[in-house]
């Protein structure tokens, strides 16, 4: 079983692969996840220590859960844990994956837009990674 999740939900897949679970998840005991997914998350609210591998994704110019925040999440955890591969898409921002802000959009005072090549490349790279997790 994986987790995948989207900005919001980017940042529960990352504390479910945490090593310290928040109690605030409905998770039954004898569930593991085998891998995570993270589309445009804030890296800040994961551990710094995994406990499955994860894939992290992010627009370069996300203006909402900046790629910089995972940068600087990536240089903490120092490799500890389980593998992480963060993905920064150039020129992408935050939604890059959804279809519904191909006009872009502000929301919130934030900049929502897809990004046809981010979107596909992100793809490609999530079912390449979970292969990879579930053919261990």
């Amino acid at each position: 079983m994986a987790v995948i999740g989207y900005s919001q939900g980017a940042m529960v897949a990352l504390q479910l692969a945490s090593n310290h679970q928040a109690e605030i998840f409905d998770v039954p005991r004898d569930r593991k996840f085998k891998a995570a997914v993270a589309y445009y998350p804030l890296c800040s609210v994961a551990s710094e220590e995994l406990i499955v591998p994860a894939l992290i994704m992010i627009g370069e110019l996300d203006d909402w859960t900046p790629a910089t925040d995972c940068e600087r999440w990536m240089k903490r955890r120092a490799d500890r844990g389980a593998p992480v591969k963060l993905i920064v898409y150039p020129g992408a921002w935050h939604a890059f994956g959804s279809l519904a802000f191909a006009d872009g959009m502000d929301y919130l005072g934030h900049w929502l837009k897809y990004d046809p090549t981010a979107a596909a490349q992100s793809v490609q790279e999530m079912r390449s990674f979970l292969a990879a997790q579930f053919s261990r």
